[in-house]
C-alpha cells in the first residue's frame, strides 16, 4: 500500500494557510521551495500570499515536454519541495517533475475538474496525443473552496463526472475479477465506491458550499483509492478508454471529467444491455448528470453517433491488456455501431 498524503485540507480559506504547510520539516528542513503556477489563478494566488522565500516558476501547458523542463530546473536549483498551484494541467506536469526531480510535492488545486488532484497519476500530452504516467502522490493536497467557486462553473461540474465514473470503473474490475482472475484490492475499491456515493444522490449543486466541500474531498479519495491499489484501475475502466479515445481521435471535444462521466453511462449501458446487471446504477448515473448539466449523449459534446462509435471501437487500444466491458463483449463495429445508436434512445432526453 502506498501512503496517503500527509495533509488534506478542503475549506474555504485554506490557501491562506499555504506557508505553514510548506513549513511543515516532513517536506523541508531549510525552507527552499518551488511555486509552480498555471495560467489561470495561480499567479493572483502567488502574489496574495507572503512567500518570500519561494521561487515560482510558470508552467504554460500540459505536456511532457513542459513537466520534464520543469523537472530539469527543481533538480538543479536543488529545491527541497515544490508545491504546484493551479488546475489540472498545471498539477499534473509538477507531479511529473516532483517525480523526475525526487522531492515532495504539494497540491494545490484551483478547479475540481478531476481526480488527478491528488492521483499518482500524471495526464501529459505527447507528439501522439495524450499519456499517463505513474507519479509520486503528493505529498499535501490543499483545496480552498474559495479559488474553486471562482473557476468556470463547467470546470467544477466536470469533476462530478471524474467522480461517478468510478462506478463504472469498480464494475470493470470487478468483471476482470470474475472473467481473468485479477486481483481485486477492497480497499481501494471501498475508497473509490465512497467517492462516488458520496456525489452520486446529492440533490444540491455547485452553488452550495457544502457540495463542493463533498467534491473536493470525493476526488481526493479517488486519488487515494489509487494510490492504495498501485494503479488507476479503482477510477479507470471502460469509461477512460472512451474518453481517451475520443482525446486521440478528436482533441479538443471536450473535458476530462465530462467525457469520464458520458463514457461510464454508455458502459452501464452495455452491462445493462448484454449481461443484465447494473440497470438501477445506470439510471442513478443518468440523473446525476442531468443534474448537473452533463453531457448523456455523443450529441452533448458535438459528436454524432457514427464518431462516437469509432471512438468505442478504438477505446480498447488505449490501455492494452486492461480488461473492462469493452474487452469482455469484444463487439463488431456494426454491433457498435447499432448498440451506439440504442443506447441514444435509451437514455436521451
Amino acid at each position: 500500500m502506498v501512503a496517503s498524503p500527509i495533509a488534506i485540507d478542503v475549506r474555504r480559506g485554506a490557501i491562506t494557510d499555504l506557508g505553514t504547510v510548506l513549513a511543515d520539516r516532513r517536506i523541508a528542513n531549510e525552507g527552499r521551495i518551488a511555486v509552480a503556477v498555471g495560467p489561470g489563478q495561480g499567479a493572483q494566488i502567488v502574489a496574495d500570499l507572503d512567500l518570500p522565500h519561494c521561487e515560482v516558476f510558470r508552467v504554460d501547458g500540459g505536456s511532457v515536454d513542459v513537466a520534464t523542463e520543469l523537472g530539469k530546473k527543481l533538480r538543479s536549483g536543488a529545491y527541497e519541495a515544490v508545491a504546484g498551484i493551479g488546475g489540472g494541467k498545471t498539477i499534473d506536469v509538477t507531479k511529473f517533475a516532483a517525480t523526475m526531480a525526487g522531492i515532495p510535492m504539494v497540491a494545490v488545486a484551483t478547479n475540481l475538474s478531476h481526480d488527478g488532484i491528488a492521483s499518482p497519476v500524471s495526464s501529459l500530452e505527447h507528439e501522439s496525443g495524450k499519456g499517463s504516467y505513474g507519479v509520486t502522490m503528493p505529498t499535501a493536497v490543499v483545496v480552498d473552496v474559495d479559488y474553486v467557486r471562482a473557476a468556470p462553473q463547467r470546470l467544477v461540474r466536470s469533476g462530478i463526472g471524474d467522480a461517478v465514473s468510478n462506478l463504472s470503473a469498480i464494475a470493470d474490475w470487478e468483471l476482470a475479477g470474475r472473467e481473468q482472475g485479477e486481483p481485486v484490492d477492497g480497499m481501494a475499491v471501498t475508497f473509490a465506491r465512497v467517492a462516488a456515493e458520496a456525489i452520486l444522490h446529492r440533490t444540491d449543486s455547485v452553488d452550495s458550499q457544502e457540495f463542493l466541500t463533498a467534491l473536493a474531498e470525493a476526488l481526493v479519495l479517488s486519488g487515494m483509492a489509487m494510490s492504495v491499489a498501485g494503479t488507476s484501475r479503482p477510477a479507470s475502466g471502460a469509461c477512460h478508454e472512451i474518453l481517451h479515445a475520443i482525446d486521440q481521435l478528436h482533441p479538443g471535444t471536450s473535458n476530462h471529467g465530462e467525457l469520464a462521466g458520458l463514457g461510464a453511462l454508455y458502459a452501464s449501458f452495455l452491462r445493462t444491455r448484454h449481461l443484465g446487471e447494473g440497470e438501477r446504477r445506470m439510471a442513478d448515473i443518468r440523473a446525476c448528470l442531468l443534474r448537473h448539466e452533463l453531457p448523456i449523449v455523443p450529441a452533448d459534446v458535438g459528436l454524432d453517433e457514427e464518431r462516437f462509435a469509432r471512438a468505442v471501437a478504438h477505446a480498447p487500444s488505449t490501455r492494452p491488456g486492461r480488461y473492462t466491458v469493452l474487452e469482455h463483449l469484444d463487439l463488431s463495429d456494426d454491433e457498435i455501431r447499432r448498440s451506439v445508436g440504442e443506447y441514444v434512445q435509451a437514455v436521451g432526453r
